[in-house]
C-alpha cells in the first residue's frame, strides 16, 4: 500500500533514505578505517539491522536490554556504556558486549576482575561544552554526572582500560568535534600511547547536508596517526536522519481565538522531544505561520493543554479527515513513545523504494493494559 493509504497514527520509515545515510557513513569507514557503531538510544527498529549491518560495524548500547537487543539482531561488535551498572546485569554484559565503558573509577574499581576477556574503557568529561541552550542534552554542562574530569583521574587505573571514550556532542558539525577534541587531547592526551582505541562518542550529524565531511575525517586520522589509536563512532541520529514520517488525521478543528487542529498523534506520547527538546518538527507541504495563506495550532486528542506540536501554515484549509506527515521521525520517536492518557501507539510501516509501505508491527489495547500489572 502507499503511505496514504495508512491507518494513522503510524511512524514509517524510508529505506530509500535511510540507505543514503548508511553509505555516506560506509564512504567514512573507507576513507579513514575507523568503525561506526549505531547508538541505539536513537534508533532501534531491528527490523531494519540486516540492512544497517551491511554497512557500519556494530552497536552501542545503554544497558543491559539495548545491549541484548544489538546482539541477537545484529550481532557485531557490540558496546555498552552506562552511567551504572547493576550487579544482577553484568555478568550478561560480559557475555554478549565485546567493550564495556564505565563512568566512573568507582565503577572501574567494583567491576574490574569481572571482566573477562571484555575491552573495558572509562569514559571521559573534558569539561568542554560546544551546544547553545539544551543544557539537558549537554554532557559537559557544569555539574554534569557524565565522565571523570581530569581533576577526577586516577592514573593507577590505566592498567585495566584499553580505551577512552567521550560524547559531549548534539546534532553538532564536526567544528564542535575539533574544538572537543583539542580539549580531549589537551587534558588527557599523555595517555593516548598507552591505550588502544578511542570513542568519540555521537551527537555527530554526518550525514546532514551540510556536514563538514573533510575535517571528520582530519580529526580522525589526526588521532590514529599521531597515537596508534582505533576510532570509534557511534551516530545515532545520523543513522536514520529524515528518514522517517509520523502520519496522523486531523480529528477536528477547534477555535478559541486559535484555529487548532487536534490529531490522532500527539507530541507528549509519540514525539517527546517536541515537549523536551523542545523543537518544532518539520511538516510535508507547511511553512511557518503566516508564510502560507492559512494558519493552525497542531495540538492532539490528549487532556495535557500543553500538547501541543506548533504553528503551521498551509496553502489551503485544513479539514477532519485530512492526513499530515511529519518529518525525520525514525529517530527518539519509536524509542521515547509511551501511553500516557491511554493513547495508541502508533503503528511501524517500512517504506520501500518504490514507495511501497508494508506494516510490520501494530498495537493495541494490551499494550497499554500489560504495562501497568
Amino acid at each position: 500500500m502507499k503511505i496514504e493509504e495508512l491507518k494513522t497514527p503510524c511512524y514509517v520509515i524510508d529505506e530509500g533514505r535511510l540507505t543514503e545515510n548508511l553509505k555516506i557513513l560506509r564512504g567514512v569507514r573507507e576513507r579513514t578505517g575507523c568503525s561506526i557503531l549505531l547508538a541505539q538510544k536513537a534508533f532501534s527498529c531491528f527490523a531494519e539491522y540486516p540492512l544497517i549491518s551491511k554497512y557500519i560495524d556494530g552497536t552501542t548500547a545503554s544497558g543491559l536490554y539495548e545491549a541484548r537487543l544489538g546482539k541477537e539482531e545484529m550481532g557485531l561488535s557490540n558496546h555498552v556504556f552506562a552511567p551504572a551498572y547493576k550487579e544482577s546485569d553484568f555478568e550478561e554484559l560480559t557475555k554478549i558486549c565485546d567493550h564495556i565503558v564505565f563512568n566512573s573509577f568507582s565503577q572501574l574499581k567494583k567491576y574490574k576482575d569481572c571482566l573477562g576477556g571484555v575491552k573495558a574503557g572509562i569514559r571521559i568529561n573534558p569539561q568542554c561544552s560546544t551546544q547553545d541552550g539544551h543544557a539537558i542534552y549537554d554532557p559537559c554542562a557544569p555539574g554534569s554526572r557524565l565522565g571523570v574530569t581530569r581533576e577526577q583521574f586516577e592514573e593507577e587505573y590505566l592498567p585495566y582500560i584499553s580505551g577512552f571514550h567521550f560524547h559531549t556532542l548534539c546534532e553538532q558539525n564536526a567544528d564542535a568535534l575539533k574544538t572537543t577534541l583539542d580539549a580531549v587531547e589537551d587534558q588527557f592526551g599523555e595517555y593516548f600511547h598507552r591505550l588502544s582505541w578511542i570513542n568519540m562518542g555521537g551527537g555527530h550529524h554526518i550525514t546532514r547536508d551540510d556536514y563538514d565531511l573533510e575535517l571528520l575525517e582530519s580529526c580522525i586520522k589526526r588521532i590514529q596517526e599521531r597515537y596508534g589509536l582505533h576510532v570509534y563512532l557511534e551516530p545515532g541520529e545520523a543513522v536514520a536522519l529524515n528518514a522517517g514520517y509520523l502520519v496522523t488525521e486531523v480529528m477536528d478543528v477547534v477555535d478559541n481565538g486559535i484555529k487548532t487542529l487536534i490529531l490522532d498523534a500527539s507530541a507528549a506520547c509519540h514525539m517527546p522531544d517536541v515537549l523536551e527538546m523542545p523543537y518544532r518538527p518539520p511538516l510535508k507541504d507547511s511553512a511557518d505561520p503566516g508564510e502560507k495563506p492559512y494558519t493552525y495550532r497542531l495540538s492532539s486528542c490528549t487532556c495535557l493543554a500543553g500538547d501541543v506540536i506548533g504553528d503551521y501554515s498551509f496553502d489551503h484549509e485544513i479539514n477532519p479527515g485530512d492526513k499530515l506527515y511529519f518529518m525525520d521521525m525514525a529517530i527518539y520517536s519509536m524509542v521515547k513513545n509511551n501511553t500516557f492518557n491511554g493513547m495508541p501507539l502508533p503503528s511501524i510501516a517500512i517504506m520501500d523504494l518504490d514507495g511501497e509501505c508494508r506494516v510490520i508491527k501494530e498495537f493495541g489495547y494490551e499494550d497499554f493494559k500489560n504495562r501497568l500489572s
